[in-house]
């Protein structure tokens, strides 16, 4: 062999990588994953039959600690190998035919890195080790939590705030009027992106979130529901599609309602006669380039005519969805999800079995428990299962009249993702929606 490399990747921190980076010209890799058995291997088989050239990504790579690094890399060198690093300004051959001076100035420079990365190294892996255990993350525990000795605890003076603003947002679907009802109620002022933080939060959810995006799920108690969480994250993907504010705004089809001719979104003008006595809604286009531009309509009118076809469409909607074929979804996530915690249970018997030791066997729970929450991330993506008895109960013409405006702008925005106007004629238009589903 006339040259080898060297790759060492720790599960808990790096994401492994193929031997074959280093090309067909490299006669053998070794590759080493948390523990550098492979490496001592490599030594031997130098000591056996040294190569031409060591091939390796880092000098980090070949040691926990700068003493370490030191001593395998002088082993090495000593065989006579020349050590080549791909990603750092290291070289036997470029050492030995460098001023002495400049040697060392790159050396001390080299070895500061390796020092300052080691450090942080040693850091991220102790987060990492937590990670293994379902231990908090670093930090303050979130407002409605105080930190216990290996989970976050409600705390019931600040959890009953939190509670109440989901249930605001719950309620109105609108996260500037739930941080106001906050500061309102309680004199608690947070500002709209940390009412979004929390309404995306998983401790919330009882689960662990951490900075790498992976959650850890029922690591302690929710606040919410998953059936409540679910329905937040419905109302964020409605509200996101929306124009700018319309979130709040006071009338229930405010972002719903754009013509079909010109495909301007349409906004809503108030009219007053003199002494404000009498006030007209209209919706009218907001950029409309048609000649001559296309004409207000009477808000009311538009907005009877939307429930008028809700009622009779909805219904008829609804069973289009292929129930067969969500039914099906549900119940490969499901399994998927059982498979999983079925395999997590049988983790202890092969760790005293002696099949996996403690560190796989903390690795392999930690990947199957982030797995799961993503499978129930998508379980809860899709429609209620009782779709089509919410259907023929808003169906009926009185549930709408029942409702306060922000109530009905709630429930219209489950269901619709926008109505379009077509206009006949100039006097002469009708509605068409288009729901989500």
């Amino acid at each position: 062999m006339t040259t080898i490399a060297y790759l060492f990747c720790n599960p808990l921190l790096d994401t492994p990588v193929s031997p074959s980076i280093w090309g067909l010209e490299v006669d053998k890799v070794y590759q080493d994953l948390g523990k550098r058995q492979e490496l001592e291997q490599l030594l031997l088989d130098c000591q056996k039959q040294p190569p031409k050239y060591l091939l390796i990504r880092r000098l980090e790579e070949l040691g926990d600690t700068i003493q370490a690094i030191s001593e395998i890399l002088t082993q090495i060198e000593n065989l006579g190998i020349e050590v080549i690093v791909t990603e750092q300004p290291y070289s036997s051959s470029h050492l030995n035919n460098t001023n002495p001076q400049n040697i060392r100035a790159t050396l001390t420079q080299l070895l500061q890195e390796i020092q300052k990365n080691q450090d942080s190294r040693r850091l991220r892996l102790g987060h990492a080790h937590n990670r293994l255990q379902a231990l908090p993350p670093p930090g303050k525990a979130p407002f409605g939590y105080r930190r216990g000795k290996d989970r976050y605890i409600l705390d019931r003076s600040t959890a009953c705030v939190v509670k109440d603003f989901f249930d605001q947002f719950l309620l109105y679907g609108s996260l500037r009027g739930a941080v106001r009802y906050l500061e309102k109620r309680y004199g608690k002022k947070i500002s709209v992106s940390t009412g979004h933080r929390w309404l995306t939060n998983p401790v919330y959810r009882g689960d662990l979130g951490y900075h790498n995006h992976d959650i850890i799920p029922n690591t302690h108690q929710p606040i919410i529901s998953r059936e409540e969480a679910a329905q937040i994250d419905r109302l964020l993907r409605r509200n996101s599609s929306l124009p700018p504010r319309t979130a709040t705004a006071p009338r229930s089809l405010a972002g719903l309602v754009v013509c079909q001719q010109c495909q301007s979104p349409m906004t809503i003008t108030k009219v007053t006669t003199k002494g404000k006595k009498r006030e007209y809604l209209y919706l009218r286009p907001i950029n409309c380039q048609e000649k001559p531009p296309c004409k207000a309509i009477d808000y009311h009118k538009v907005f009877h005519q939307t429930i008028d076809q809700i009622c009779q469409n909805l219904p008829q909607a609804v069973p289009g969805i292929n129930n067969n074929n969500l039914a099906g979804v549900k119940d490969y996530l499901t399994a998927q999800i059982n498979q999983k915690q079925d395999i997590i249970a049988q983790l202890p018997t092969l760790e005293k079995q002696g099949i996996l030791d403690a560190e796989t066997t903390q690795l392999r729970r930690y990947k199957l428990a982030t797995e799961i929450a993503q499978l129930r991330s998508q379980l809860d993506q899709l429609p209620p299962g009782n779709l089509k008895a919410i259907a023929q109960t808003v169906s009926l013409p009185q549930f709408w009249l029942d409702l306060s405006e922000s109530e009905r702008r709630f429930y219209l925005r489950e269901f619709i993702q926008k109505i379009e106007l077509i206009h006949l004629d100039y006097n002469n238009w009708e509605v068409k929606i288009i729901f989500i589903f």
